[in-house]
């Protein structure tokens, strides 16, 4: 086995940072229903969050394995194609993560490594059939699974306690909305730490500092978890303003139906090894809520905004990283300048968000910018609505109370008898 070269290790501390990045940007997956129902504290919210991150990713190497041995052919990749893969993944994070969109961290690294190893070697580096069965499936198939799910046990919750009073019942779905996005978190660290797992492990196989085939080693699964955990300590403000206000204006009973519906799909797939988007999981499952109350609204430019984003994650990632192995193909002056162009990339996308910062102060704020979206036709199809009581009378009265207009026209058989006008 070779030693660690430099190239290596500057691609393992590239591979952190994106893990780092993964951390903040997907907090929202776990803590934004509880932050915005009050259940927690923000800083309080994060920070369980971020513990259980950790722990989570000690609990498997499933999700690793399809990474580093299912998603490309190690045969002929060179170290540099993980280095370009990463560049396209962490820029189209921190591009979402500045627009307040919550995209898949997991398929912004997808895309990257699918458009650097096709730079590199040409379609026959990419592993269709995995790439099919693993990820386009239960990309689809995740938030849909996720939203029903939340639908049906939102409606299940609110019958279950439609003879009781809500503000009592509200704060037993607090605590329940704790331990659920506990479990969220837990979920988090099984699928998506382990994929900077599986994709530092790559580095190494192409390194030659492993043998293919082979798990991740202790050092790599402490340092994922940890780099996780502290990006999701950070906290990504921005995509936890736009999932627990911006979709919908959620309430406890379904802040704790999304978040164990989305928990459940992130944890079964875990254990089957498929690498699914926990961001989609959880964004159906928050959506599906919204629709499972009565008179509950979506906000559908907002969602259709997200799914935009989504759209584009695989092919926009993939051409960053297209594009940064293209340079990295150059030699040394090549690697650098995407390297170079990483940082300044990186850090001009900070400074843009430095004119509106959103952080723990203001998370939960509504956002009085933009302007009360009404109900959609998808809205007004499934919430169910309250007629008014008919035959009733209007009146309408002036400020001194002088006079009254009734409502009924008298040539309307059916109508009650007008009232006499009050002087």
């Amino acid at each position: 086995m070779e030693h660690i070269t430099l190239l290596l290790a500057i691609v393992v501390v590239t591979a952190l940072v994106f893990d780092f990045t993964n951390g903040f940007h997907d907090t929202a997956n776990a803590m934004a229903t509880t932050i915005s129902t009050g259940a927690l504290k923000p800083k309080t919210a994060v920070a369980m969050s971020a513990v259980l991150n950790l722990v989570g990713a000690f609990l498997s190497v499933e999700v690793a394995k399809t990474i580093s041995g299912g998603i490309i052919n190690e045969e002929g990749i060179r170290t540099e194609v993980i280095f370009a893969a990463l560049v396209g993944a962490i820029l189209w994070n921190l591009l979402t993560w500045l627009l307040g969109l919550p995209s898949s961290s997991s398929h912004a690294l997808f895309g990257g490594l699918i458009g650097a190893a096709v730079m590199s070697a040409g379609w026959s580096a990419v592993n269709g059939s995995t790439i099919v069965t693993k990820v386009l499936i239960p990309a689809i198939a995740a938030p849909i699974v996720a939203g029903l799910a939340a639908m049906l046990a939102t409606r299940l919750t609110y019958r279950i306690g439609a003879k009781t009073d809500e503000k009592h019942t509200a704060k037993g779905y607090r605590v329940g909305q704790i331990a659920s996005a506990g479990l969220v978190s837990l979920a988090h660290g099984t699928n998506d730490a382990q994929k900077t797992m599986g994709i530092i492990t790559l580095a190494l196989v192409t390194g030659g500092v492993l043998a293919p085939g082979s798990n991740p080693p202790m050092w790599v699964i402490v340092a994922a978890g940890v780099a996780i955990a502290l990006g999701t300590y950070l906290g990504g403000w921005r995509i936890i303003r736009t999932m627990g206000k911006g979709l919908t204006d959620l309430r406890p009973q379904q802040g704790f139906a999304a978040q164990t519906s989305a928990a459940t799909v992130i944890l079964a797939s875990s254990n089957l090894g498929f690498s699914l988007s926990t961001t989609q999981s959880c964004s159906g499952a928050v959506m599906g809520a919204g629709l499972g109350r009565k008179g509950g609204v979506v906000r559908w430019s907002t969602a259709t905004r997200m799914f935009v984003a989504w759209g584009l994650t695989l092919p926009a990632a993939g051409l960053v990283a297209a594009a940064a192995e293209f340079l990295t193909k150059q030699g040394p002056w090549g690697i650098a300048a995407v390297a170079v162009l990483l940082v300044a990339g990186s850090a001009v996308i900070w400074a843009l968000s430095r004119r509106k910062p959103v952080d723990h102060t203001n998370v939960t704020d509504d956002d009085l910018d933009a302007p009360a979206e009404p109900a959609g036709v998808v809205t007004t199809a499934i919430a169910a609505v309250t007629p008014p009581p008919a035959g009733s009378v209007a009146a309408v009265a002036d400020e001194d109370l002088k006079t009254t207009i009734p409502s009924p026209a008298p040539t309307d058989p059916a109508a009650p008898p007008a009232p006499a006008a009050a002087v």
